[in-house]
C-alpha cells in the first residue's frame, strides 16, 4: 500500500517540481522552504551509488569534518583507562571508563551518539559488537574511532567540531546529515561540499562504471529533492 502523507507534507510538495533535477544552491533554498515540522529539522543528503555492497572491493567508508557542524552536541563516550582516560576527560568526553561502561551498556544503557576506544580497550569492547554494531556505535579503526592516547585529544576536538562518519549501506546508498534547516544557506552549502568531496575521495579501487548514480536532499519529514549530479559533483573541484 502506498504511503499516505499528511496535509502539511502535501502542501510542501507543491513547491517541488519532481521532473526537475535541482542545482545544489537552488535545492538548499527550496528544502528550507518545504520544512514544516515544529522543530529544527535535519537536512539530509542521500547518495545512490553504482556499487555492489556485497563486493569487498566496492565498500565505501570514511570520515570528514563538517565546517559548520551538525547543529547539535553529540554525547561522546570513550573507552579508556589510565593516562588515556585522563586525556579523554580533559578533552571533554561526556563518558569515560572501562569495565564499568562495558557492563552498563550490556545492561541496556545507550545514552550517547558516538563512541571511541583506545587500542588496549578493544579486547573488552569487542564483546559489545552486537549491541553497538546495530546502532552504528562500535569503535572501528577504519572509521578512526579506535584512537591511540597520543591522538585522543585531537580526535575528540574534531568530534566536537563536526566529525562525521559515513559508509555504504546494504542498499548501496550513503546517508549523510548536513546540518539543520535553521542553518544559513551558505553554511549548508559548505557542509554539502565537504561531504561530497569526502565521498568522492573515498572511491574504492573496485568501483566500476558510474560511481554516484543519483543524489537527493531531504529534511526529517519533508519531500526529497533530486539534485543535478553535474554541479553537485563539481563542488569537489572548488
Amino acid at each position: 500500500m502506498a504511503r499516505q502523507h499528511g496535509k502539511k507534507y502535501q502542501e510542501a510538495a507543491k513547491l517541488l517540481d519532481r521532473s526537475k533535477a535541482y542545482p545544489p544552491e537552488e535545492a538548499i533554498d527550496l528544502i528550507k522552504k518545504m520544512a514544516y515540522a515544529r522543530f529544527d529539522e535535519t537536512v539530509e543528503l542521500h547518495l545512490r551509488m553504482g556499487l555492489d555492497p556485497r563486493n569487498a572491493t566496492q565498500q565505501v567508508r570514511g570520515v570528514t569534518l563538517l565546517p559548520h557542524g551538525l547543529g547539535k552536541k553529540q554525547r561522546l563516550l570513550v573507552f579508556a583507562q589510565g593516562e588515556g582516560a585522563k586525556i579523554a576527560e580533559d578533552a571533554g568526553a561526556d563518558f569515560v571508563g572501562g569495565d564499568e561502561l562495558v557492563a552498563k551498556i550490556e545492561g541496556g544503557w545507550l545514552d550517547f551518539e558516538m563512541a571511541m576506544a583506545t587500542p588496549d580497550m578493544m579486547g573488552k569492547v569487542g564483546k559489545l559488537g552486537k549491541i553497538l554494531g546495530r546502532k552504528g556505535l562500535m569503535p572501528n579503526p577504519k572509521s578512526g574511532t579506535v584512537v591511540t592516547a597520543d591522538n585522543l585529544s585531537r580526535v575528540i576536538e574534531e568530534a566536537r567540531k563536526g566529525r562525521l562518519e559515513f559508509k555504504l549501506d546494504k542498499t548501496a546508498i550513503i546517508h549523510l546529515p548536513l546540518g539543520k534547516t535553521s542553518f544559513e544557506n551558505d553554511k549548508l552549502m559548505d557542509n554539502l561540499t565537504a561531504v561530497v568531496a569526502a565521498v568522492v575521495k573515498a572511491k574504492p579501487s573496485g568501483a566500476k562504471g558510474q560511481y554516484v548514480r543519483s543524489a537527493s536532499l531531504a529534511t526529517t519529514f519533508g519531500p526529497g529533492i533530486g539534485l543535478d549530479l553535474k554541479p553537485t559533483l563539481a563542488l569537489t573541484s572548488g
